[in-house]
């Protein structure tokens, strides 16, 4: 992995629900990945149903003073929201900040590290 510079921040990106309880794994993920890269930035956000958005997000963080997001997407697949609705999100940030650099990562399912651990688990070896 690649280690953010001192201005890059981390964004955790999933789809979002009512319940409050279904943020409980992103938000877990987010504060172990915070206690890795102390100093780095690390937020959650969503495409619907839950706040906040990746724009709400990605203003704040260059008001913080950030020039780099990763963006990770917690897909599984490489579904609609993936492949059309997020890249469209990532064009309008560009716009909207020309000077913020924005490395979107693939969705999570489409990572061999992740099948390879999902595989695990359900193999009862994890």
């Amino acid at each position: 992995m690649n280690t953010p510079s001192p201005h890059s921040a981390i964004v955790l990106f999933a789809h979002g629900s009512r319940d409050p309880q279904w943020h409980h794994p992103i938000q877990s993920v987010a504060a172990r990945v915070s206690q890795r890269l102390p100093g780095v930035p690390v937020r959650c956000a969503y495409l619907e149903l839950t706040p906040p958005s990746l724009a709400e997000v990605a203003d704040a963080l260059v008001a913080e003073g950030v020039q780099s997001l990763r963006v990770v997407p917690f897909f599984l697949g490489m579904g609609r929201h993936a492949r059309e609705d997020l890249p469209q999100m990532l064009a309008q940030l560009r716009e909207r900040h020309p000077q913020l650099q924005i490395d979107c990562q693939p969705s999570l399912g489409e990572t061999a590290a992740v099948l390879d651990l999902l595989a695990e688990v359900a193999l009862g070896e994890k």
